[in-house]
């Protein structure tokens, strides 16, 4: 609520995870968490709707450069959750670039508050009753409850989304890792970057914060899908069909094409994704590789590759150099992964690691969090089915077996749905197979191979312009996936009417609508002085034959409906037809102002149609209106201001039937610079 509050008296201890010293506590005993949401919805969400997409989109590409510029302090914090420098990047640096990323977005939305959603609906036989969908922000606020894993880039991935959407946020981090989130949201909110109200920020266990939730506000959980499932049985999510979005840990499977023998390079580098998924962040990533499925000839070839590459791996302090991983975020964790790590051992063998008995670098192994990296082998995974079923949150994984593609897909599914899998092949019918076969289950498949190698991201790495998410297990959720993340904060209304008041509401032009038209041609008015609606009736052009022909030889098109009149038979056309894109360059021809003026260039073609034949002896017009203006940022100080603007270019024959419709970008100067 626009303070910062301690708390005092007792709370849940934050330990170093390297050396076990008590770092701080955290509580929420205190809080108001009505009042705390009630704040962000009265002051937070107004100051975000009154801005502009590409405003709140600026908003976020000005804190993702502070971030940037002050990255390097949240490192020797990140150490003392145990993770390593390149699992700190993933999270800090990976966070920032999500932010990045999110602020590129604000080009894929106009300059309003509220986004129009798809193409008009017409509802009527004469064009006076249509209908469309917009979106606007919702009037609630997001709570984000995180998991531990990722204290930086889970608050990042989720608040950029929210925020371009123009609705407020509290996020509750995870209480073990809480002083990392911390410390970040205290220089977000001392930049002054966010409206007073956007940011909200929780350190302690939060029982009680979705009391207060409303219709209009969003939930999203991150973490084990046991608590998943509990927050989204709570009374007042289900009272009040409060939309809530679970990203649950899953038994994600990398698996091994039959083609990927050992020698071939997607045999190493399945080798070298799986290593990388078991030690990343100490295993602890939602996302990481739990089951490895592979060929049962190549059982053997896969263990031995694998711990080799697993023997490298130095444990340690993460600010010593050449340590590879670090800990377990905490000694909670350490004992929950050990008990699951013995359940597993029930029905499967471990054939790398060892729970007691492995080396630690620059740190003592039993003040810290430390776990060896345990690599299982179940070798009758369809009968013992504890490997598709119990998940240890740490550096452990299962070797299994398959016959066949069939039985690889049928061992990927029995995870009963997760987040990711990985198909290494080179083979292009294994792959679809594979996709086509387990899409269903999984929300992402990486199809792994020398061809992407180079520059992929990896099994493990949710990008910010897909969806990361997944079925059953996984929660059932999708979060991030560029576009379609920022609507999950806005509310999509129906909206029908007369075209002109449509057109009113959403300052987008619809076909029928009023126009407006005077002397001076729409080209000869900067941006600020163009309205939706500004049209040009245009001179007409009567077609002919010469016509056809010369643009046949001008742009070779010289395809027989528009040359050869004695291969008409059996086509829809009667005679020779102009070229559709004659009809369109013509269209230009008559609607161009050839003055110097504000249009500085065409910007290009967004759509066409063409919807009736045009032949000689036939006349056409072209109606010209403003579709829809965005203004532009300016790239430096020597750029012009200026902007971009839509015209529907409608072109009509001599009965007044559209021949060819089409919406053009052009982009014009602004007045004032």
């Amino acid at each position: 609520m626009g303070q910062w509050l301690s708390h005092h008296g007792s709370g849940e201890p934050q330990f170093d995870a390297i050396t076990g010293e008590l770092i701080a506590t955290c509580s929420t005993e205190e809080l108001d968490f009505a009042a705390m949401m009630n704040y962000a919805r009265k002051t937070g969400g107004p100051a975000l709707r009154r801005m502009t997409f590409r405003e709140r989109g600026l908003m976020l590409k000005k804190l993702a450069l502070h971030l940037h510029s002050i990255r390097k302090k949240y490192y020797p914090l990140s150490f003392r959750t145990g993770a390593t420098k390149t699992d700190s990047w993933i999270d800090i640096d990976g966070g920032i670039g999500t932010l990045f990323a999110y602020a590129s977005l604000r080009r894929q939305f106009p300059d309003e508050p509220f986004y129009v959603d798809g193409e008009a609906a017409n509802l009527s036989k004469e064009g006076t009753f249509i209908g469309h969908h917009i979106m606007v922000p919702k009037r609630g606020v997001a709570i984000h409850i995180n998991a531990f894993n990722f204290p930086i880039w889970g608050m990042l991935e989720k608040m950029s989304v929210n925020l371009l959407a123009g609705v407020p946020c509290i996020i509750k981090p995870s209480e073990l890792t809480a002083f990392l989130t911390e410390a970040m949201v205290k220089d977000i909110i001392a930049s002054g970057i966010l409206p007073e109200g956007a940011l909200q920020l929780i350190c302690g266990k939060g029982i009680g914060i979705l009391d207060p939730v409303t219709s209009q506000d969003i939930v999203t959980f991150t973490g084990s899908a046991s608590t998943g499932k509990k927050l989204k049985q709570y009374p007042t999510i289900i009272d009040n069909a409060v939309p809530f979005n679970m990203e649950a840990d899953s038994l994600n499977a990398a698996v091994l094409g039959e083609d990927a023998v050992p020698g071939t390079a997607t045999f190493d580098l399945f080798i070298k994704e799986v290593r990388r998924e078991i030690t990343v962040k100490c295993g602890q990533k939602c996302t990481a590789i739990r089951r490895i499925i592979v060929p049962e000839a190549l059982v053997e070839d896969v263990q031995i590759a694998l711990g080799k590459s697993l023997a490298r791996t130095v444990i340690g302090d993460p600010s010593v150099e050449g340590v590879k991983m670090g800990a377990l975020v905490a000694k909670s964790q350490q004992e929950e992964v050990r008990r699951r790590v013995q359940q597993l051992s029930e029905s499967s063998s471990i054939v790398f690691g060892d729970l007691d008995n492995f080396e630690v670098t620059g740190a003592e192994k039993n003040k810290g969090a430390f776990f060896s990296p345990i690599v299982f082998l179940n070798d009758d995974p369809f009968n013992k089915t504890a490997s598709h079923e119990v998940e240890a949150f740490g550096p452990v994984s299962t070797i299994m077996p398959y016959g066949s593609m069939e039985e690889a897909v049928e061992l990927a599914n029995m995870g009963k749905g997760s987040l990711v899998s990985t198909i290494a092949t080179a083979d292009k019918k294994i792959a679809k197979t594979y996709v086509m076969e387990s899409a269903p289950f999984h929300g992402r498949i990486l199809i792994l191979n020398e061809e992407s190698a180079k520059e992929s991201t990896g099994h493990g790495s949710p990008m910010p312009l897909l969806s990361h998410g997944g079925p059953g297990r996984a929660g059932g959720g999708e979060e991030m996936g560029g576009v379609r993340g920022v609507k999950h904060y806005l509310q999509r209304t129906a909206i029908q009417g007369h075209p002109t008041m449509i057109t009113a509401v959403t300052n987008q032009y619809q076909v029928g609508a009023e126009k407006k038209e005077d002397r001076l041609h729409p080209f000869m008015k900067y941006f600020e002085e163009l309205e939706v609606g500004d049209s040009l009736l245009t001179a007409k052009h009567t077609v002919t034959e010469t016509d056809i022909i010369n643009f046949a030889n001008v742009s070779g098109d010289r395809f027989y409906a528009h040359v050869d009149a004695t291969s008409l038979d059996g086509t829809i056309f009667e005679k020779n037809v102009a070229h559709g894109y004659w009809v369109l360059s013509k269209a230009a021809g008559l609607f161009v102002e050839p003055r110097k003026g504000p249009v500085l260039l065409n910007y290009g073609l967004e759509e066409c149609r063409f919807t009736k034949p045009v032949y000689p002896g036939m006349t056409i017009g072209v109606k010209l209106t403003v579709k829809q203006k965005t203004a532009q940022e300016k790239r430096d100080e020597e750029d012009i201001r200026k902007g971009i603007v839509k015209w529907l270019v409608e072109v009509y024959d001599e009965v007044d039937e559209t021949v060819a419709i089409a919406t053009i970008l052009t982009m014009v100067k602004m007045k004032v610079q």
